[in-house]
């Protein structure tokens, strides 16, 4: 079974790979912000839409469904080709054919949102981009780093959303200072089209078998054993070898649960903080605080569950957001918030790119499905229905109760992690099975 651990050399702990490797992941990572920078646009750009074509709120949440709606089907589409295509160096043309859809997308909404319906069809191909581009990105960078290293490069790489998260306010003010809403999605293609060029000078056959060379060469554990597989078979292979593994299913369970948790905080933390007395402007600066600590946990327990394993790293960071959300209960100033904020950013971000590696770990000739199934039906179903649920509970309970049930949802998935299976050899496991 793939899921079972394979013995390894155990890693150092300062992470050794190929330059090639550090390039791949740098151009992921950037990927990655772009990604955080574009969900980071419409929600800061929003009011002025909504004065321009009238919309009332409930119109401008359709924009939000839209979005949601392309995102599901680019996850479960570009996940799905990004196997058939082929792993490895041809991951590439998938994931370059996904980003261009979004760079589209915002040069059009620049150039031809004339009108509500305009903007609101372009939000699909916006959706569908990101959808589709962020499981084939997690799978390219895991495919150019030794297995050993694995959730350090995806933690790394998935910092991108920290940091797009904290700098978008400050882009999209630029911006606006000196144009209008429409000049804010040309960021899109101004981050987008450098990182597929790059992307498309290093990830060639030739650099990847450099990288793989100097693995063999070295004693590490390559990604896979050819640089590039295609699955055989009818063409849902992979979406069947994906849902084969119980550790993908139940992944998909975990990640849910997380997803609702953050949707149902970070849609109402700034009206929370706005109640407590703070005024919009700070309120706002103090939202996006998570992103100046979140790059610490998703590097530190990325590369921890390369030596400590999957499974232990996720339990520590399910207790650690329950506990931090039951602490935003007591956030009644600006320092509570900032003390308060901060340390969520320590776990906030952090699951994902633990429970990416962990799927990567067990189907790595499907990684790009599976993730795509989770990115897909975990994200695209949290985010219709998480904010609905949160708002109800708040106006009928308040922010007490909502954090309480916040906190519960995300141990709600200990129960999803009991029936996976660990997929990294440590000390003890290694004791255990001689």
């Amino acid at each position: 079974m793939s899921e079972k651990p394979v013995a390894t050399p155990r890693p150092s702990w300062v992470p050794r790979a190929h330059p090639l490797s550090w390039g791949t992941l740098a151009v992921t990572t950037g990927a990655i912000l772009m990604t955080a920078v574009d969900g980071g646009i419409l929600p800061a750009v929003l009011p002025a839409i909504q004065d321009e074509f009238e919309l009332s709120n409930e119109q401008a949440g359709l924009v939000n469904s839209v979005f949601f709606g392309g995102l599901i089907v680019g996850a479960l589409l570009f996940g799905w080709l990004s196997d058939r295509i082929g792993t490895g160096y041809r991951r590439t043309w998938t994931w370059n054919v996904a980003m261009l859809i979004g760079i589209l997308g915002g040069a059009l909404t620049f150039g031809l949102a004339g009108s509500f319906a305009a903007f609101l069809l372009l939000r699909i191909p916006m959706g569908v981009s990101r959808g589709g581009s962020e499981p084939v990105n997690v799978a390219l960078v895991s495919e150019w780093w030794p297995k050993e290293y694995r959730g350090f490069a995806v933690g790394v790489h998935h910092t991108g959303f920290p940091l797009g998260q904290f700098v978008t306010g400050a882009l999209i003010a630029a911006v606006l200072g000196v144009a209008g809403w429409r000049e804010a999605f040309l960021l899109i293609p101004l981050l987008g089209l450098p990182i597929i060029a790059a992307q498309a000078f290093i990830g060639t056959r030739r650099n990847q078998q450099k990288v793989y060379d100097w693995i063999d060469a070295n004693a590490y554990t390559r990604p896979l054993p050819e640089l590039s597989t295609r699955p055989k078979g009818a063409g849902l292979a992979p979406v069947k070898e994906a849902l084969a593994s119980a550790n993908v299913r139940w992944s998909v369970v975990l990640i849910f649960l997380f997803l609702w948790a953050e949707a149902g905080a970070v849609t109402f933390l700034t009206v929370q903080l706005v109640d407590a007395g703070m005024g919009l402007g700070l309120a706002a600066l103090l939202s996006g605080a998570s992103g100046l600590t979140g790059w610490i946990g998703q590097v530190v327990w990325g590369a921890w569950s390369d030596h400590a394993g999957r499974k232990f790293a996720i339990r520590f960071l399910v207790i650690g957001w329950a506990a931090s959300l039951l602490l935003m209960i007591f956030i009644a100033s600006p320092v509570s918030a900032w003390i308060v904020l901060l340390v969520w950013g320590l776990f906030r971000n952090a699951p994902f790119p633990v429970v990416y590696a962990l799927l990567i770990d067990s189907v790595p000739r499907a990684a790009g499905t599976a993730m795509g199934l989770m990115i897909g039906l975990a994200l695209g179903v949290s985010g219709a229905l998480a904010a609905w649920v949160s708002g109800w509970i708040i106006d009928t309970a308040g922010f007490t109760v909502h954090y309480v049930v916040l906190a519960v949802i995300c141990l709600l998935g200990l129960l999803p992690l009991s029936r996976m299976t660990e997929t990294v050899t440590t000390a003890k496991t290694a004791e255990v099975s001689k």
